[in-house]
């Protein structure tokens, strides 16, 4: 696996739109507190000159939107690469991403969730770590929270060990600025199917399952390679479900479970479902116990801080991680190999 250079707070960072823009004030309102803070903190910033605009979703076609993640890719100027939000047509720019360019210039991508599309794409064909677990627009609230100062610890090479967080947040905060901070008010417990505490170490990857599940067995997809490299070590998959039903992940599952995709799995972990949507009276639980998944001898953790609902750990795409759970408590460490 190849590990681009952490960064220090005196580093610039290239800010890509490359899925939504600023769809309206709030946003723009968010994005420009980001800035504000981002420079506070010393770092240096290369923003899209895309990022306050927004088109039915999209910061600007799938080719402007391409061409300027290949110019930070290229440029020996740009240490680090955060994207500037989630959204949800991501993918129509991958046709035009030059992914050779940043072979040849390694540098951390950082995304959450429609940027699952690049993290995704880096990590398993091209065998470069990314980072999942924040976009820019995260560092606009008027207060940052400890998940966002974890990304910060990490990308600056800190801190590679996490605990789960205390409190999450089921219900968002209304907006009416675009600063507000997340509505952290239940108890953060992972739960585990079937069984009463994991220790597991393997090479970690996964991201948005939504996206996930649109690239899967496309040429945007090197997981078959990227399992077969890696099969000694074993593979942890982690997986953040934005809006699919109950019923979308169980026959998700089974797409990717033919495809090979858990041919050497030792753990699947799953974030809070950002949706809860089933036509079949199915919950959470009850789903992955339907799923194809609870045949396999393997552990299942759900409930993980790897979600849309705030707040989300930050994953070394491409790392050996560590991941104990125990009685609603979890802890994840990350080693560079």
């Amino acid at each position: 696996m190849n590990y681009p250079k952490f960064i220090t707070t005196s580093s610039t960072i290239g800010v890509p739109a490359p899925s939504a823009g600023s769809s309206n004030e709030l946003y723009a309102n968010k994005y420009r507190n980001s800035e504000r803070r981002l420079k506070k903190l010393g770092y240096n910033l290369v923003l899209s000159k895309n990022l306050y605009s927004d088109i039915r979703g999209r910061s600007a076609t799938a080719k402007e939107r391409a061409e300027e993640i290949n110019e930070m890719f290229k440029s020996e100027n740009i240490d680090l690469i955060l994207c500037a939000a989630g959204g949800e047509f991501l993918v129509e720019i991958l046709p035009y991403v030059n992914f050779e360019l940043l072979a040849q210039n390694p540098k951390f991508v950082c995304g959450f969730s429609d940027p699952t599309g690049l993290l995704y794409t880096i990590t398993t064909k091209y065998d470069i770590a990314s980072i999942y677990g924040k976009n820019y627009g995260s560092y606009g609230k008027e207060e940052i929270f400890d998940s966002e100062k974890d990304f910060l610890k990490l990308i600056t090479n800190e801190k590679l060990s996490f605990e789960s967080y205390e409190l999450y947040e089921e219900e968002g905060t209304p907006k009416v600025t675009g600063l507000e901070p997340p509505n952290l008010t239940e108890k953060v417990y992972w739960n585990v199917l079937n069984r009463e505490e994991v220790n597991v170490k393997g090479r970690i990857i996964g991201g948005c399952l939504d996206i996930i599940a649109e690239l899967a067995g496309t040429k945007y997809d090197g997981i078959n390679s990227f399992n077969e490299k890696y099969k000694e070590d074993g593979v942890i998959w982690y997986f953040d479900n934005c809006e699919l039903s109950h019923e979308e992940v169980i026959r998700t599952l089974w797409k990717l479970n033919e495809l090979e995709y858990f041919k050497y799995t030792k753990a699947v972990i799953f974030g809070r479902f950002g949706a809860n949507l089933s036509n079949c009276g199915y919950d959470v639980k009850s789903c992955l116990m339907d799923s194809i998944l609870n045949e396999k001898t393997i552990p299942i953790v759900y409930d993980a801080d790897f979600s849309h609902k705030d707040p989300c750990m930050p994953v070394i795409n491409g790392a050996i991680a560590e991941v104990k759970v125990k009685s609603g408590k979890a802890f994840v460490s990350y080693e560079l190999l």
